[in-house]
């Protein structure tokens, strides 16, 4: 069903939950919301009430992270995955790392990279004050250039070999979850799964290096740089030196290396989705461009935009809770039972998959109304809670105590980068445009956003 529903690309107007999310969608319009479906030996129950997605996210305890296929997690490490005491450590130490004034320490590092971005363009419209060009690839060197800063302190040239492997490892994992994990299998040599470990030796040994030589600062006394690598080694430090030298209490070597590929994964791939999205969104609907743009210009003028300010971009913002209504980086959640748990009126045996798919969830006419598939940024005007009626029905960066860390973060990035957008030109979709939304292991444009670009 995945196959033929990406075969071919859909109208702007159609619903894009058939191409995105076939079988699930298929499954609730033939058995109900209440309905489950195996994943080979597993069963799997969708989750779509509000009152008991509130609950799974609520009860860390009793509703686990599902243990990924042993190949995946070659990819898939860090906070995000773990449980218990580990995870409240590992949140711990991240928490000052996405602190209020440590994220305004690093707008400095997030312009520079999307001015690179605005210079290819403006160069590129100077000719005749318009080009037409797919988004995508610059926004994927924007998002790992401004994650390569923020992150490591180094920029997009220093960190692309990087980049180059963990896009591959992100192909080569998806196709590793197309398959049903059998027990024993991890361990034939096949083509997929040797690449795989090849490229995972070589993105430890490269990030190895980078923290060994922030460790040696730190120790040294150096201070620490405000990017998420030293604040993060510096939080390690002071744990450890806070109980009395103990490395128990801290982070180990491949704990780091763990969180650094998670910063990478989050911190580019998501991002730079969501721009493609907002620039298809605004190409299509020119009266919300227009008025962001004027929000932009009363607020910036043409000037550097400043930390503060961004928090005063109301349109800008009602815009991108919509976009991430329409378009979640992550279009399922999944969680898992470890015991017999109630799940409201549900009585669930130990080691069932829950999904809560966040795109049928979204797109859900009961919960947003029978406008439900269009784009009107207006239904955010009066904030979150009043337009879900504090049910738990948009949750693009997860819910509860297990919310995203890095959620204020990427919002920055994008308002900034859209405000830069929009202070410079106006775009329109491209005749060879072809909407086709696609899951990889994020939600992508399959073919790419392919626009014109005007100067202003």
């Amino acid at each position: 069903m995945s196959r033929k529903a990406r075969s071919k690309p859909i109208n702007l107007s159609d619903d894009i939950r058939p191409r995105v999310a076939p079988f699930e969608h298929h499954t609730v319009n033939k058995y109900g919301r209440n309905s489950f479906m195996w994943l080979g030996p597993i069963p799997r129950v969708l989750i779509m009430n509000p009152e008991h997605i509130r609950e799974i996210f609520n009860k860390t305890p009793d509703f686990l992270k599902p243990n990924s296929n042993p190949i995946a997690k070659l990819f898939f490490c860090g906070v995000a995955t773990y449980e218990g005491d580990k995870w409240a450590k590992h949140r711990k130490l991240l928490n000052p790392a996405f602190h209020q004034e440590k994220l305004k320490l690093m707008l400095p590092a997030l312009y520079q990279s999307c001015s690179d971005t605005i210079g290819k363009w403006e160069k590129l419209v100077s000719a005749d004050g318009s080009c037409e060009l797919d988004v995508c690839p610059d926004f994927v060197c924007l998002t790992s250039d401004a994650i390569s800063r923020t992150a490591f302190g180094s920029n997009y040239e220093e960190g692309e070999r990087i980049f180059k492997l963990q896009q591959e490892q992100i192909q080569l994992t998806a196709q590793a979850l197309q398959s049903v994990y059998i027990p024993g299998w991890r361990f034939l040599p096949t083509k997929i799964k040797n690449r795989m470990k090849e490229v995972e030796r070589e993105v430890r040994a490269i990030m190895k290096g980078l923290i060994h030589k922030r460790e040696k600062a730190v120790k040294a006394g150096e201070a620490a740089n405000d990017d998420l690598l030293g604040i993060l080694l510096e939080s390690n430090l002071g744990e450890i030196k806070e109980h009395g030298g103990s490395k128990a209490v801290g982070m180990s070597m491949d704990d780091v290396i763990g969180e650094c590929k998670l910063f990478y994964f989050t911190g580019q791939e998501t991002t730079s989705n969501t721009l493609s999205w907002t620039m298809v969104l605004l190409a299509q609907h020119q009266n919300w461009q227009s008025r962001a743009r004027e929000e932009v210009l009363s607020i910036f003028g043409n000037n550097k935009p400043d930390f503060d300010n961004l928090n005063r971009l109301k349109v800008v913002t009602i815009i991108l809770y919509e976009v991430l209504r329409l378009y979640p980086a992550a279009t399922m959640l999944t969680r898992s039972t470890w015991k017999e748990t109630k799940l409201g009126n549900l009585t669930l045996p130990a080691g069932v998959q829950l999904v809560m798919p966040t795109i049928l969830v979204h797109h859900d006419p009961e919960f947003w109304g029978d406008d439900a598939k269009d784009f009107k940024p207006e239904r955010f005007a009066d904030g979150v809670s009043k337009v879900t009626k504090n049910q738990v029905s948009y949750f693009p960066f997860g819910w509860g105590p297990r919310i995203c860390i890095g959620q204020n973060f990427a919002l920055n990035e994008a308002k900034l980068a859209i405000a830069m957008i929009l202070q410079r030109f106006w775009f329109e979709l491209s005749p060879s445009y072809a909407h086709a939304p696609a899951l990889s292991l994020t939600f992508r444009p399959q073919h790419g956003v392919h626009l014109i670009l005007h100067k202003m």
